[in-house]
C-alpha cells in the first residue's frame, strides 16, 4: 500500500492551507453571525469562491473528473489531507466548491447523465452556480434500510409523477438549492434492489413544498422537510435506467463517506489544539489545567485516536483509488464507525475541558459535538454499518491451526 502523495497533491494542499489561514479563519465568526438562524451566506464568500476558482482550487473533491481533465485532478488519497484541513472550519469547503452534499451528488451524476442532464444539472453544479440536495430519507419509515423508501415515482405518458414526503434533506433548505436528486419507487413488483429509481427534480416544480426546516440538536444545517404532491417532471429527468436507483446511489457513497470522515478528523485535530490552549491558559486551584492528569489524559487519548483514524482513512482512500467502491465497502463501514465514535469522544472531552464555554457559540466545539452525534446516524447508523462489516468479513477457516484452539 503506497500512501505517498504526488507533487500536485502536495502543492494544492499547501495552497489550500494558505487560503485557509489568510482568508477563511479570520472570517469564521463573521460567517457564523451572518448565517445564524438560516440566514444567507455573506457576500464576501462569493469573492473567495471566485478567487479559488481562478487559482485552480476548484472541485478538488471529485477525482472522477480526472477522466475528463487528466493530470489536473486529485486522487482520493491526495484529496484526503485537504478534506481534513477544510474540516477545521465548518464552511471552508464551500470556498473551493467541495461542500456536501454537492460533491457526492456530482460524483453520483457524472457516470449517468446524458447530454441534456449534463447541461441542465451537472455543469451548473460543477461551476458553483447552484446547489443541490439528495432526497432519500423519509419520516414514516426506517430509512437506514433503503428498501423501505416509500415515495412513489409513477410514469404518466411523457412525465414522472412523484408523491411522498422526505425529511432531514441536507442542502434542500439552502437558498441556492436548484434541484433534488430524488429516490423513489418506480417498480414496486420488482426484486427489492430493482424497485427504486432516481429522478432530478427542480426546486421550483409545482407541488414541491418545503414544509419546515429541520435542525440537529438545535443547530440548523439547511436541512428540510419536503412534501411531493403529484410533482411532475419530464421523463428526461430520469437518471440512468429505471430501477437502477440503488446501484447509482452506491456510486456517491464512497467519496461522501470518506470526505465526511476526513473533515471530522480535521475538526477533531482543531479540538485538540483548542484543548491544549485552554489547558495551558486556565488556572484552577493554583495550577493550570495542563498540570492535572485529567486534562493530560484527555488530550493524549484524543491524539492517539485521531492519528489512528487518519491512517485508517488514508487506507480507505488508497483502496477507493486502486480497487473501487465495491472493494472498499467493508473498509468504508469500518471507517464510518470508528471515526464517528472517535469524534464523539474527542468532542465530549473538549466540552469538559472548556466547561460552560464549550457548550456555547463562542467556540465551534458545541457545533462539532452536535455533528459528531448526528454522524453516528447520518450516512447509515452505526448498527447498519456493523451488520455490513460482519457480513463482509471473510468466512472463517474451518481447519484452525492447533495453537489457536485447544
Amino acid at each position: 500500500m503506497d500512501l505517498t502523495t504526488s507533487p500536485l497533491g502536495t502543492r494544492m494542499r499547501a495552497e489550500v492551507e494558505e487560503v485557509l489561514r489568510q482568508e477563511i479563519l479570520p472570517r469564521h465568526f463573521d460567517y457564523v453571525d451572518a448565517t445564524a438562524q438560516g440566514g444567507p451566506s455573506p457576500g464576501w464568500l462569493k469573492q473567495l469562491r471566485t478567487d479559488a476558482k481562478a487559482a485552480g482550487l476548484w472541485n478538488l473533491g471529485l477525482p472522477a473528473l480526472g477522466a475528463e481533465d487528466p493530470g489536473t485532478r486529485l486522487s482520493n488519497l491526495e484529496y484526503a489531507p485537504i478534506a481534513e484541513l477544510l474540516g477545521q472550519v465548518q464552511w471552508a469547503s464551500e470556498v473551493f466548491n467541495c461542500q456536501a452534499p454537492d460533491v457526492p451528488n456530482a460524483a453520483g451524476l457524472l457516470p449517468y447523465v446524458d447530454a441534456y442532464q449534463r447541461e441542465r444539472f451537472l455543469l451548473p453544479l460543477l461551476e458553483g452556480e447552484v446547489r443541490s440536495a439528495f432526497a432519500m430519507t423519509e419520516p414514516a419509515v426506517a430509512s437506514s434500510d433503503a428498501r423501505n423508501i416509500a415515495t412513489r415515482i409513477e410514469r404518466a405518458g411523457s412525465e414522472y409523477v412523484i408523491t411522498g414526503r422526505k425529511w432531514y434533506i441536507s442542502g434542500a433548505g439552502h437558498p441556492e438549492c436548484d434541484f433534488l436528486v430524488t429516490v423513489g419507487v418506480t417498480d414496486p413488483d420488482s426484486p427489492p434492489h430493482r424497485r427504486h429509481s432516481i429522478v432530478l427534480v427542480p426546486m421550483d416544480s409545482p407541488g414541491l413544498t418545503i414544509e419546515r426546516d429541520n435542525s440537529f440538536l438545535g443547530y440548523t444545517r439547511d436541512g428540510a422537510e419536503l412534501q411531493f404532491d403529484e410533482v411532475r417532471v419530464p421523463v428526461e429527468n430520469l437518471l440512468g435506467e429505471q430501477g437502477g436507483g440503488f446501484t447509482m446511489g452506491q456510486v456517491r457513497l464512497g467519496p461522501a463517506r470518506l470526505q465526511h470522515c476526513m473533515r471530522l478528523v480535521g475538526a477533531c485535530e482543531a479540538m485538540i489544539q483548542l484543548m491544549r490552549h485552554r489547558s495551558e491558559s486556565r488556572t484552577m486551584f493554583g495550577k493550570t489545567l495542563s498540570e492535572y492528569d485529567g486534562a493530560q489524559h484527555a488530550i493524549a487519548r484524543s491524539r492517539v485516536e485521531v492519528d489512528q483514524a487518519r491512517l485508517l482513512l488514508l487506507e480507505v482512500a488508497w483502496l477507493l483509488d486502486t480497487a473501487g467502491v465495491k472493494a472498499a465497502l467493508q473498509k468504508l463501514s469500518i471507517a464510518k464507525v470508528a471515526v464517528s465514535e472517535m469524534a464523539m469522544r474527542v468532542a465530549d472531552r473538549a466540552v469538559q475541558i472548556f466547561g460552560a464555554k464549550g457548550l456555547s457559540e463562542d467556540t465551534p466545539i458545541a457545533r462539532w459535538y452536535a455533528f459528531a452525534r448526528v454522524f453516528l446516524i447520518a450516512d447509515g447508523p452505526t448498527e447498519t454499518h456493523l451488520r455490513q462489516i460482519h457480513r463482509l468479513e471473510a468466512a472463517p477457516d474451518l481447519d484452525l491451526p492447533p495453537f489457536l484452539e485447544r
